[in-house]
């Protein structure tokens, strides 16, 4: 089974930090990252979106990585399964 979760980060500037923690808590499930925000040379969007791919057979840390990114206030997690 290969899960994908998106992250969307709605106020990058006092969410980040928390969220670079909790990602390199659990650095070692996590296959791919990709993290996407706008931007441009007048200024840099306040919101962002990670995208993660996780390595197979870890359901129960996948599962305890949302639980702990939903505490955040503007975090929205979205996962996909295959």
């Amino acid at each position: 089974m290969r899960q994908i979760m998106g992250i969307q980060v709605g106020n990058r500037e006092s969410e980040a930090l928390k969220v670079q923690e909790l990602l390199t808590k659990n650095g070692c499930i996590i296959k791919t990252r990709l993290g996407l925000h706008e931007s441009s040379e007048e200024m840099c969007s306040i919101t962002g979106l990670i995208i993660l791919e996780f390595l197979p057979n870890k359901e129960a840390d996948i599962a305890e990585l949302e639980k702990e990114l939903a505490t955040l206030d503007t975090i929205v997690v979205q996962k996909m399964v295959f």
